[in-house]
Formats: structure tokens, sequence, C-alpha cells
């Protein structure tokens, strides 16, 4: 094989970068020399790439300030409605390259970095990623912000500024430990720390009932410290904000018991009040009830109101009125849409805000409330629903859990009158849950407090208005939207898999970027000898780079002619990475059976982070890695099955992986996963699905053909109809010879030759309470991964398949997504309007 290029010869032919003018090379080296010498080697004599990575970064983040200021500028005389964006979770991954790209800076910067004797892609390496979220729906929250920057929209992304993210997963004798993620350690060049907008949040206290109405007092006060980090739209010249919360104790914080003495005591408390963003809760799709965790919740909505609020107050306003007093017209100036339940307690506290300082009456500010608020279903999943008991609202919320009941009365007030004498109905829809302890049902609380709830696919919006918001879905139908979910096409393919952009540019210029529909016209060149042929080139050199990659990182030799099969995702049971287990033991063994027949080689890739306190999913690891030990090792098997845990999966790890997958596995139990992104990540790389008809499947099946997918398994009526009958795994056991004899090995401990019981909590669990029916799944899954090996054999179809599927991945951008949320729920307009940028004059 020939030698791959080098990157920066790559990017020299790249035509979608730009070409980069010699005025642009000579102001960046300038201004690099600069803050490599001014800010950052003061007092040293010589640069490490650190200082190399962080003088870049600053080169960039000059040409965004500029762009920055004007955009806030633009928009404070403009006076747009607002779209607030609240999540726990921004998963940003690195921003270097990213920044670049929408700057359309990226070729000038590789040009100048490379006469400066540097290498752009190392310098790249440097940077931490941003991990402040668990997997999908952080993830989303990022591609949402890109796309709202690239539409033009005025938006601001809120959450939390946690000190830790995701914590680092390292692979210890084949199990996971967890490592904290301290990001921040040598600082963070893209956001800008901004005191001046301090604002304080209560918690605790008591209620106290005066002739002028509620008061919370006696509370204890943590302030909110916001750190703003610009989002850049592509080439349009628009940079938005995503202002993150850091929680500060103030400075008396304690010391009102100074006199009793214990000064140096009372300083170090202020951790107790700090802790709140000190760490990311690393749980996905499951719920952990902990106070602190509630307190995250309350303190990012309690900033973020305040600062919404002065905001709103303080717009210009018909050009006269310095001041906003009336909040009549506040649902018409400001959306805000909840990601999830967690941040369900804007609710009571925009009603807090309204009612109790405000003072408005409540039917206008439940009105205003409810008309401001909309809300993100994530999930189905029971475990994954968040009720906070009463107790823990008395303690730290008293107001909030007043404001509560009272909202819960009117809403069940409503319910009696519809249905008389019903309650069991009534029971149901409660936003309170009776039992020991009573909890709060912060999804029932959204649904009622929210104009608008959707779902992220739309068999998953289906869903929940047949399951479980049934009740609701009754009474106003109206309410209930699907939103399937989309990916920003600059990071998940410009970015990632630039060879792949540049050949698809050639055919069809590059308007496809920011409307990836026109993708379709490539279905004009399915048949195209030549277009084929560079497809699968493209493929066959980021395999070869993922290879090189691989063989540094985990020292295994692979084949990079094997089908890269790869599963990356949180490892959850209902995402059914054991089915793709058994799959593998099942080809394992059929290779020892018969070792002289011709197989298909494959390297399977398994990756994905478990929660810490996740006993299943952290076994599940450790079978696959043992599994792996077992297989890799064997002489017989060759090169023709490789299995690989890839460790510490995360946003980075993610952009070198997808764009050299071949097969793609979409496997979750029908009906459990809300939607998924990494499909459509994978699918517009070039990577053929091979899944169940659950998420966003369905419709990439839809878009594509489901001939040109790999479709197996129970659908939801299937998984229905078996629920109603009964799931008994022990006859599939008894049924399915290969699947009796995995079975049988793993539970002999074939894989754990040392620990023979080591697997026996998954093979219990299997047979006797396993929840998402794996073994059901079994025989469809592994005759469809036949069907995969057949056409894999065919280099030509299967690369016509290929095509088919970028081809009609255009509805899986984040930019449709956020269209339709902007056109829907917030009613606002996407705009292609181009902000003059800071060198020209305004008009």
């Amino acid at each position: 094989m020939s030698k791959p290029l080098t990157d920066h010869e790559k990017r020299k032919q790249i035509s979608v970068r730009g070409i980069a003018g010699l005025g642009d090379v000579a102001e960046i080296k300038k201004s690099f020399n600069r803050h490599l010498h001014f800010t950052l080697v003061k007092d040293r004599n010589v640069a490490t790439p650190r200082d190399y990575y962080f003088a870049l970064a600053h080169t960039v983040r000059d040409h965004l300030v500029g762009r920055w200021i004007r955009t806030q500028q633009y928009y404070y005389e403009k006076d747009p409605k607002r779209v607030h964006y609240l999540s726990l979770e921004f998963y940003m991954g690195r921003t270097l390259q990213n920044t670049m790209i929408n700057l359309g800076l990226q070729n000038a910067c590789d040009e100048a970095i490379y006469q400066l004797g540097l290498d752009l892609e190392e310098l790249e390496e440097i940077e931490e990623d941003a991990g402040l979220g668990n997997g999908g729906l952080g993830r989303l929250a990022a591609c949402f912000l890109d796309s709202l920057a690239s539409l033009g929209l005025a938006a601001y992304g809120y959450g939390i500024r946690y000190e830790f993210g995701i914590f680092n997963q390292k692979i210890t004798n084949g199990w996971q430990v967890e490592e904290a993620d301290d990001w921040l350690r040598y600082g963070n060049p893209w956001e800008k720390a901004r005191p001046e907008y301090m604002l304080p949040v209560h918690f605790y206290g008591r209620v106290a009932h005066t002739h002028e109405g509620p008061k919370w007092i006696d509370t204890q006060v943590v302030l909110a410290m916001p750190y703003d980090t610009p989002v850049p739209g592509y080439k349009n010249n628009t940079v938005n904000t995503m202002r993150l919360w850091s929680a500060k104790a103030p400075n008396d914080f304690n010391l009102q018991e100074f006199n009793v003495g214990d000064y140096i005591q009372a300083v170090l408390d202020r951790n107790l009040a700090e802790n709140i963003s000190r760490v990311l809760y690393p749980n996905d799709n499951f719920f952990e009830g902990k106070e602190l965790r509630l307190k995250q919740e309350y303190f990012v909505v309690a900033a973020t109101l305040q600062d919404i609020i002065r905001r709103f107050k303080s717009s210009k306003f018909g050009c006269r009125d310095p001041v906003r007093t009336s909040f009549e017209t506040f649902y018409e100036k400001v959306a805000i849409q909840l990601n999830d339940t967690h941040p369900a307690l804007a609710i009571p506290e925009l009603m807090r805000i309204l009612v109790d300082i405000e003072q408005l009456d409540w039917e206008k500010a439940w009105e205003i409330t409810t008309k401001t608020c909309a809300y993100t279903n994530h999930t189905v999943l029971p475990e994954a629903l968040e009720r906070w008991p009463v107790y823990m609202f008395e303690t730290l919320l008293p107001r909030h859990l007043e404001i509560i009941y009272e909202i819960n009365q009117r809403h069940l007030d409503r319910i009696a009158a519809l249905y008389p004498g019903d309650s069991d109905r009534m029971r149901r829809m409660s936003l309170i849950e009776e039992g020991d302890p009573k909890r709060i049902n912060m999804a029932h609380l959204c649904v009622v407090g929210s104009h608008a709830v959707n779902g992220v696919a739309r068999i998953h919006s289906d869903i929940v208005k047949t399951t479980v918001f049934k009740d609701f879905c009754d009474i106003e139908p109206e309410k209930f939207q699907n939103k399937t979910n989309g990916i920003t096409p600059r990071r998940w393919l410009l970015l990632c898999n630039p060879g792949l952009a540049d050949i698809i540019a050639e055919k069809i210029g590059e308007d496809f970027l920011t409307d990836l529909f026109q993708l379709k016209k490539l279905l004009d060149f399915v048949n195209d000898e030549m277009f084929i042929r560079d497809v699968a080139k493209v493929k066959q050199e980021n395999k070869l780079k993922f290879s090189a990659y691989l063989e540094s990182e985990y020292k295994v030799k692979i084949n990079p002619e094997s089908i890269f099969d790869i599963q990356v995702k949180r490892i959850h049971e209902y995402k059914r990475q054991l089915l793709n287990c058994l799959h593998v033991i099942t080809l394992y063994n059929r290779i020892k059976k018969e070792p002289n027949k011709k197989f298909v080689p494959r390297t399977v890739m398994i990756g994905g982070k478990a929660a810490p306190g996740y006993h299943m999913a952290k076994i599940i690891i450790k079978l696959i890695t043992s599994v792996g030990e077992v297989v890799n090792h064997d002489p017989v098997v060759g090169d023709r099955l490789k299995v690989i845990f890839l460790e510490n999966y995360r946003v980075s790890l993610a952009e070198k992986v997808i764009p050299a997958a071949d097969l793609s596995e979409q496997i979750s139990t029908a009906g459990t996963e809300a939607s998924g992104t990494g499909n459509m990540k994978f699918m517009l790389n070039g990577a053929l699905t091979i899944g169940t008809m659950d998420g966003a499947n369905v419709e990439m099946a839809e878009e594509a053909g489901e001939e040109n997918l790999f479709i197996f398994g129970m659908r939801v009526e299937d998984v229905e109809a078996m629920d109603k009958k009964g799931y008994i795994a022990r006859e599939y056991y008894e049924r399915l010879p290969e699947l009796k004899q995995v079975m049988d090995q793993i539970s002999a401990g074939f894989f754990s030759p040392k620990e023979p019981e080591l697997f026996k909590d998954i093979v219990n669990m299997l047979m006797n309470h396993d929840r998402f029916k794996v073994f059901a799944d079994y025989e469809a899954y592994i005759s469809c991964q036949e069907k995969v090996n057949e056409l894999y054999r065919n280099p030509k179809e299967w690369t016509k398949k290929v095509i088919r599927n970028i081809a009609a991945s255009g509805k899986f951008s984040s930019d449709r997504t956020i269209a339709e949320y902007a056109r829907e729920i917030w009613g606002v307009e996407p705009s292609d309007v181009k902000i003059p940028p800071p060198n020209e004059p305004r008009e």
C-alpha cells in the first residue's frame, strides 16, 4: 500500500477549507509570536508544545472577540426574541479546530504553523476535551449551540462550569478504573470570567407568610460566577455565548460565627458552598437522588433566570424606554428550552420571581411561565426519570415546595373537573407521588409547566404520547411534538473527515455544509466508477490512519482490510453491548471449528464509559476485555478476528474512530433508545448501520431505504407482545446450539480461567431477568451479520450502499432540528444575515 499523505500535504489539496491568503498567514505568524513572547514564556527561555498550543489558541481567539462583541451589540440593537438552552450538560470536546473551521482560518493557520516549523495536528492534540457531559444529551446540546449560531439565532447556552468533567477511564487488568478529569489544570483559553455579572443563589431557610405575601428568609447564599465561552457560527460572523456558572462562597460565608472563634475552620468551610460546581454526576439514563445534585439543578436555574430577567429588563426597548418593567411581553422576548428534567426547577423558580418579587398575580405569572418554557424528554426508561423526595425540598427549597403544591392543586382541580370521580387518573397525573417517601415527579412538573413537550425521534415521541405521558396527551394533544435529533456537519464531517468532505465538495459544491439536504445530489454519482473509487479510497485512508493510532496506543496489529465493526456509546444493558459480545464469541467458535474455511476478517471495537456505581456495566467491560484476551492471542484465529476495547471514549476519540468505521452497531432493544446521534455520525461518514428499528434508526432506514441498512430483530410491537406473554430466555438457550455453547463458555470460565465464577452475574441476568431480551434477538442478529460479511466481499456494491447512506443523511443535520425548534416551539425565524466582520464599518 502506498504511504498515506501527511495531513499537512492533504490539507494543501483540500478545497473546502478555502485558500490561505498570504496576508492572513503573515498576520497569524506575527500574532502567534506575540502571544508566545508576551503572554506565555515571560520567565522561561524555552517554549513547550503546550506553550505553542496556547499561543495558537489565543491567536485564533483574537479573531473571535471582535465578532463576539459585534454580535452582542447587534442583538442589543435589534432586540430579537432570545432563546435560552438550559442544560446540566454540554459535552463540547475540543474547541481550537472547530473555531478555525467556523471562522474560515484553518488553512491560514495550518500554513503559518507549518512555516514556523510546527505541526498543527500535534498542537490540536494538546487541547483537553471539555467533557462536561455524559453522552448523547450533553453532546446534543453542543451540536445545538453550533447550529443556533450558524442559523443566526440570538441564543445562549446555560449550564455549570464543572471543575471536573466526566471521569477519565483507565482499563486496568480489564476493569474500568475512574480517574478525575482535571481539565482546567492548565487553564482554559476559550473562557472569559465575568465577575461583574456574579449573582446570589439562595438555599435552605424558611418561608414567612407576611401581609405583603410569602417571603423566603434566613437563607444561605452561594454566589454564581459566570464564565462565558464564545460559540461561533459557520462563516457568518455570528458568535453566540455559552455561559457556565461556577459556585463561589460569599466572603462572609460561615464567618458570622467568627466571634465563637474558629476563623480557620470557617474559611475552610467555604468549600462546602463551592462543591456545587465541583463535579459532573457521571450517570447516563439513571437518576441518583443526591442532595448535591439537586443543589446543582437549582443553582444553574436560579442564576440563569436572574440573568435572563436582567437582560430582559435592560434591553433596548422601543428606543425611549430604558427599562422594561412590564412582564406582559416576557414570553414574546424570551424562550427557555429545558434539556430533559434536570433544569425543571426553572418552572417554580420563574413563578417565585414573578409572584413573590415582581408581585404579579398567580394566573398572569402562570400564563407567562408556561408560554416561556418548553421541555425536551430524552428517555422513557423508568429508572432514568427524576423523582425528588419531598423532604429534600422542605429543607433545601421550602418556597419552591409550596409553589409546586399550588401548581399541583390547580392542575388536579382541572383534571377533577374534566374527569369527575376518576381518582385513579388523578393519582397517575399528580405531580406528587404518594409513598414513603413522598416524591415530586419532575417530568409531570415539566409537562404541566411548558407549552411544548417533545421527544427526540419520531418513534420516541410516539411512545411518549402513548405511554409515559398518555394521560396528559389525552387532554392537550397539541402540546406534544417530535423533534428528531441531529448533528452538526461542521464537526462531524468537515472537521473529522476532511477527505470525504473534499470529494463531496468536488462533486456538488460546498453549500452542503450549511444545507445538508444537498447531499441528495450524490445519488447522481452512485454508479460513477471514479466517485465509487474515491469514496472507498477515503475510507481506506481513514482506516490506515486509525490502525496506526491503535497500534501506537494498544500495541496491537490491526488488519486494515478487515471490517471495522464499531460500537461506541455509554455502557448500558439497554444498549446491548452483550449482544455484540455474544456475536464475537460465536464468530470465534466458528473459526475454531473450521480453521481452514475462508472468513471475512473483522476488527470489533467496543468503547464507552460505565457509570462508576453501575455494577453490571462494569462487569460487561470486563467480559469484553476478557474475550479480547482470548481471541487476540489465539494463533488459530490470526488476523481474522480482533477485539479491542477503546479506552476512555470521548469526543476527540469519536472524531478519529467514526471516519474509520465500516459497520455501525445500533442494537438497542426496540423502544429503549430515544434517538441516538452516534448512528447519524456513522451514517454521514460512510459506515453502514446494523441496527434494530429503534430511535432514529427508523428514520435513517426511511431516508436511505431499509435495503441500505442491516435491520434485524423485534420491533416495538413485538417487544410489547413478548412482555404480555412473558420472555423466557431458557427457551432460546435450549433451542440455539451456538447460543448455548457461548453461554456455557462464559459460565464455565472459559474467558476467565483464573476466576471461573467471574461472570456469573451476567449469566444469571441473561438467563433469568434480562429486561432487554438479548437472546430474543440473537438469532436474527447473527444471520444479519452474515449478510454484512456477504456484502463486504463485494467492495463495489458495499461502497454504493455507503454513497446512498451519505446521500440520505441530510435530514440528520442539527441545523434542520434547530430550524424546527425555532419555528414550531420558540416562534423565531432562522436568519442568513451575515453580521459585518470587525474590520468592516457597521452601517
